[in-house]
């Protein structure tokens, strides 16, 4: 019964099948505010946006005991591309680290926790991209994740991309806390 019910959580909130479900893992944001719009200092600067494409301050707690390694992902499921748009990928970060302040997400890497590493957006550069959806579509949703991974790093280079590291981290994941943001441009 036990086995079936886990299995049952994990179909329903896509976390891979070898990940258990910790309990009270929470990924929160100050600025950023479940299911509320995004504000415009985490908006994209480009495309027609016009952000000041800051990452917003995040905190995790009540990851698994067994973490080595925590990774961050931003993702956009409504991006017109038919394979959504990767906004944010952080991953290798010390398992010590439980949050990152605003500005983490700099393309140049010193916001970052030491040893992490940021990956290729979709936007063809490393570092925090913050929304700006195509002028007149519905508002996006942009989720924020944080995995606790079982591995002290990924065998990931800075120009992976996001389909490749989110292959990695859900192959290596004990667990996943996420909530969404929106945004939209009329």
């Amino acid at each position: 019964m036990r086995r079936v019910l886990s299995a049952l959580i994990c179909a329903v909130f896509a976390i891979p099948s070898s990940a258990s479900v910790a309990a009270g893992f929470q990924l929160v944001s100050p600025t950023v505010k479940h299911n509320s719009m995004i504000g415009k200092e985490h908006v994209f600067n480009g495309f027609g946006c016009t952000g000041d494409n800051v990452s917003p301050e995040l905190h995790w707690s009540n990851a698994p005991k067994d973490t080595k390694s925590f990774a961050v992902t931003v993702y956009d499921p409504d991006a017109p591309t038919g394979s959504g748009w990767w906004h944010w990928l952080i991953f290798n970060i010390p398992p010590s680290v439980t949050s990152l302040p605003a500005s983490a997400g700099k393309a140049d890497g010193t916001g970052a926790p030491q040893g992490s590493i940021q990956s290729m957006t979709d936007f063809g550069q490393p570092g925090f991209g913050g929304p700006c959806p195509p002028q007149g579509d519905k508002p996006h949703r942009y989720i924020f994740t944080v995995f606790a991974l079982k591995v002290d790093q990924l065998p990931l280079k800075p120009e992976a991309s996001g389909a490749m590291v989110g292959y990695y981290l859900n192959q290596n994941a004990l667990a996943k806390a996420s909530f969404t943001g929106m945004y939209g441009r009329k």
